[in-house]
């Protein structure tokens, strides 16, 4: 051979490892939804009625999410895959790797939270590898990921990747979705995951590691049997004084806003914690007999929910659950995707913390979120103080800014 032909063929070879050392570092299952049909994924749905179809479009994918005969807003629908061909397991046994997964998703209705998780045949604790993001449009293409801590995964197991949208309300939703990737990744190398992380049920932090502590400018109850009628006067006697109070029950709801006008422009940093503080709490019923352990467990619960219409600026004293409406379907005035579930304390004088994430701490000081909105999960009769009682137990607000 001449040396010319060895030096091309030494290049030739080179030329060829350099290609495939690229491919290494590109995702080892990527799902473009190119062709005329799904491949691979099945779609499950669960903890209510609502029902979904996977479609395939020109170039992306489609959740259609219809849950217009769902009642409880509890559900989660989701698509799901089996990748392990695609991924090296072995390389999870050095603690600088673990498992990424990516995708590019647009919503429909928004601010909306969809999440990722990954888990193996082996998995009990399907929170662990579980990170919800918050989709603030409906405009934008949104790149989301998620890498696992310490992914419980070795070779012969089975890994499936998951993204799944829940409790959207009782509606029609549609997430679109431009790829879908997964990869095994060294840690050190692979960068920040991408997307506004909301971490589920994360630690509630004390309270004295936040500098704000902003109590309600105004709060009240509506009630949905007497839509006219204002309630500021809401309240219980006990032995020593009158009390007010606000009731959260099946057909009444309280509603909160702050003040935020001195903290105009700052940037919200790390989420924040809802005080209420229990004044009394009954809460009863069979709900896992009547539904099953995973649904049933559910219930006897508290939602928040963030408001972003109607009247921005209304008055304890005066408001009604027509005014607050402002004309508007409740579907318009509140996101019907909640906040956060919480369990109540039941011991009356108990303070209850509640996670605000910081993107709806963000729009709450931006003004584009107008207050929040306590309603409850199941047959629950909860009672708060409110800001009129002097001993200071209103609902509270504890977050930081950046400075």
């Amino acid at each position: 051979m001449k040396p010319l032909t060895i030096i091309r063929s030494r290049f030739f070879i080179f030329l060829i490892c350099a290609v495939a050392g690229t491919n290494i570092v590109r995702a080892q299952f990527m799902d473009s939804f190119e062709g005329n049909r799904i491949e691979g994924w099945f779609v499950m749905t669960g903890d209510g009625a609502a029902e979904m179809e996977f479609v395939q479009h020109d170039g992306y994918a489609t959740m259609h999410i219809d849950a217009t005969k769902d009642r409880y807003n509890v559900y989660w629908t989701l698509i799901k895959r089996d990748v392990t061909s695609f991924l090296d397991l072995n390389r999870l046994k050095d603690q600088a790797y673990q498992l990424r997964v990516e995708a590019r998703v647009r919503v429909h209705n928004a601010p909306r939270r969809l999440n990722f998780m990954v888990n193996t045949q082996r998995t009990t604790d399907f929170h662990k590898d579980l990170m919800e993001f918050d989709i603030p449009d409906t405009v934008n293409w949104h790149v989301i990921s998620m890498t696992t801590k310490k992914f419980d995964a070795v070779p012969g197991d089975t890994v499936y990747v998951q993204l799944a949208a829940t409790d959207f309300g009782s509606g029609r939703y549609q997430v679109d979705i431009d790829y879908y990737k997964a990869d095994i990744v060294d840690v050190h190398e692979a960068g920040s995951d991408k997307g506004v992380l909301v971490p589920y049920h994360p630690p509630v932090p004390d309270i004295s590691s936040f500098v704000n502590h902003l109590d309600v400018a105004h709060d009240a109850v509506i009630n949905l049997d007497f839509p006219g009628v204002n309630f500021g006067n809401w309240h219980v006697n006990d032995i020593k004084s009158e009390k007010r109070i606000l009731t959260v029950s099946a057909n009444q709801w309280a509603i909160l806003r702050w003040d935020f006008s001195n903290l105009k422009n700052t940037t919200a940093e790390g989420p924040a914690l809802l005080e209420l503080t229990t004044q009394s709490f009954a809460n009863g019923g069979e709900y896992v007999q009547a539904f099953g352990g995973e649904f049933g467990m559910e219930f006897g619960k508290v939602r928040v929910f963030e408001i972003h219409a109607g009247d921005a600026s209304w008055d304890q004293h005066q408001v009604t659950f027509e005014s607050f409406l402002q004309g508007k379907t409740l579907s318009e005035v509140v996101n019907e995707q909640m906040v956060f579930d919480t369990e109540i304390d039941e011991a009356p004088g108990s303070r209850n913390l509640i996670t605000i994430s910081q993107p709806v701490l963000q729009r709450l000081i931006d003004g584009t979120t107008k207050g929040l909105l306590i309603r409850p999960l199941g047959a629950v009769d909860a009672s708060f103080y409110d800001s009129e009682n002097l001993a200071g137990f209103g609902p509270k607000l504890h977050f930081n800014v950046k400075q």
